[in-house]
């Protein structure tokens, strides 16, 4: 197994443990709430780090293999999922305000949907005649604004007391992150729903 494929593992690997630091209550509770979303949130860095950094490898010194091209998006969404996921339960375990937990809610069901639908789309595309949908630029913006929202979430609320209590990087970064997703999704949709033929 090359290196950008252990990458990709190691990626998969670290979701259930920052995970279990957002969702595991007696461990949360033994070290502080502030600790072990400051944990969550730094595991959840190095993951996002190994995201930018296999298929930058890969592509340099043509370690592209098909086990890469199947792991790779399927450990970009099991980490996005796992912590939208872990962000809910917490948000609702610990009382983060019912408007707080309503737009993340909207929000993890917006980039939800966008994932599932432009992954169908390039397996459908792809099965049919070898199409390949090249990551768009939108898509980059995208998924830099899911990393720095989901981390701002984990972190923010912990020090928001700075500042009165609202976390408002949070409702900011949330709404960035929403309008790339709704926005890529779009494009894409634009760009590639014609090539599916829907008498087929």
């Amino acid at each position: 197994m090359n290196l950008p494929n252990k990458l990709t593992v190691l990626r998969v690997l670290l979701v259930p443990v920052f995970l279990i630091f957002l969702t595991v209550e007696p461990l949360y509770a033994a070290l502080g709430e502030r600790a072990a979303r400051l944990c969550a949130a730094v595991i959840f860095l190095l993951a996002s780090l190994t995201d930018m950094l296999d298929g930058k490898i890969a592509r340099k010194y043509n370690l592209i293999t098909d086990f890469g091209k199947f792991m790779d998006p399927l450990a970009d969404k099991l980490m996005v999922f796992g912590a939208l996921l872990g962000l809910l339960y917490y948000s609702f375990a610990t009382g983060a305000g019912v408007s707080f937990c309503a737009l993340f809610c909207w929000a993890a069901f917006v980039v939800i949907l966008r994932e599932l639908t432009v992954t169908s789309m390039r397996l459908v595309i792809a099965g049919k005649d070898g199409t390949v949908i090249a990551a768009q630029w939108s898509g980059k913006v995208k998924t830099v604004t899911q990393m720095v929202c989901l981390t701002v979430c984990m972190v923010e609320p912990t020090f928001s007391f700075v500042y009165g209590g609202t976390p408002w990087l949070s409702y900011l970064t949330m709404a960035a992150m929403t309008f790339m997703t709704v926005y890529s999704g779009v494009e894409y949709l634009i760009r590639y729903f014609p090539l599916i033929d829907p008498g087929k």
